[in-house]
């Protein structure tokens, strides 16, 4: 048994001349209908005659040609509109002749080119189409004429405003995904930095501290080990953030693993920044992003530690709540050169904009009593 949906899919794989051709056939086969005829447009008041062989043709033009309302809208307005034409001289009054409202909606919204002469063209075709009218004798008042007239353009009119809708739906969902494209990107380039910058500066201080170990070769040994194992935590992370450009990656894995921020702080303390670990209650069941925006703020202010004030005391709190985690990093020192540098959006720039999307509150500046200080409020649940 097929079920709807794949009834939907298959529908929606054929070709949209395909999906046009049922209604053309149903209304064509209403047109052959005994009771129907004589039911359709009247203009004119020409006086009605049995079918014959051009009423055939009249309703042939006017209903299949529907099958070509989206692919060729001119081509179909052209047929419908020759059709009609025929139909309304010679009297047949076909409820084929409702197949010109279609065309005309559907050539207000799917044609492309030339609109313009398109409408100049059928006016100009009406006034022709009127003129022969008159001329065979028409009772109908001018007032008749120009209200058809009226309805066409309606009808023009509004096909043009489903063709303006769907160009504007179009418009917005480019920008949407540019706008995604670019968000991506600068949230890829955030995390490089974070994971590169504080990796990096950490292997650059232990290597170094170990030129001055050369006659304590256990502590040399030591520095080197350091050094390696923060160049293979750079590259697990550095893994870590390729697979997140894999579309088939799991949302899960942003967020570092519990424990995560206990090596970080350890890894600060092998490359000689004394650091004191505070954590404060139980971490939340679900955390949303927050969880990852926290330990990207301990990341980069340990890092500026390191670099600005490299063996000043630093204390590092993080206390879990029920709505939210706040983190405080606060380092002994001037730590005045621990500011935010113009580069688009890396390091505590950054980290303000991840605290500013989740609706957090961020500060970093210099102590009152010395030092520096970085303070974030992150809510939790939601996932930027």
């Amino acid at each position: 048994m097929i079920r709807p949906h794949g009834l939907r899919q298959v529908w929606g794989r054929l070709h949209v001349t395909a999906r046009d051709l049922p209604l053309a056939v149903l209304l064509c086969a209403l047109a052959f209908v005994p009771s129907m005829r004589g039911s359709g447009t009247d203009i004119g008041a020409v006086a009605e005659r049995p079918y014959d062989a051009p009423a055939v043709v009249a309703i042939g033009l006017q209903t299949l040609a529907l099958t070509l309302r989206r692919r060729w809208p001119a081509v179909c307005l052209t047929l419908v509109a020759a059709g009609f034409a025929l139909d309304q001289l010679r009297g047949y009054h076909t409820v084929a002749s409702t197949a010109l409202p279609l065309a005309l909606l559907s050539a207000g919204a799917h044609l492309e080119r030339y609109r313009r002469t398109t409408v100049a063209v059928l006016s100009v075709a009406y006034v022709l189409f009127v003129a022969e009218l008159v001329r065979r004798g028409s009772g109908e008042p001018p007032a008749e004429f120009v209200s058809f007239y009226v309805a066409m353009c309606l009808l023009w009119g509004g096909g043009a405003w489903l063709r303006s809708t769907r160009i504007a739906e179009a418009e917005r969902r480019h920008q949407v995904a540019e706008q995604t494209r670019a968000a991506e990107r600068a949230r890829i380039a955030r995390e490089l930095h974070d994971v590169v910058t504080h990796h990096v500066t950490a292997m650059v201080v232990q290597a170094e501290a170990a030129r001055y170990l050369t006659a304590a070769p256990e502590r040399l040994d030591e520095a080197l080990t350091a050094v390696t194992d923060t160049g293979r935590r750079a590259v697990a992370d550095l893994r870590h953030l390729l697979d997140l450009l894999n579309p088939d990656h799991g949302e899960g894995s942003r967020t570092p693993p519990v424990g995560r921020l206990l090596t970080l702080v350890e890894q600060t303390r092998r490359a000689g920044q004394p650091v004191e670990f505070t954590e404060k209650g139980t971490p939340a069941a679900s955390t949303g992003s927050a969880d990852l925006v926290a330990y990207r703020v301990v990341q980069e202010a340990l890092t500026n530690a390191l670099k600005y004030a490299h063996g000043q005391a630093t204390s590092v709190l993080v206390r879990h709540g029920e709505r939210d985690i706040t983190v405080e990093v606060g380092t002994d020192g001037p730590g005045t050169r621990a500011v935010t540098s113009p580069g688009g959006g890396r390091g505590l720039a950054g980290l303000r904009e991840r605290v500013d999307v989740l609706g957090g509150e961020f500060e970093a500046g210099p102590r009152p009593g010395g030092g520096f200080a970085v303070r974030a409020r992150i809510p939790t649940g939601s996932r930027a």
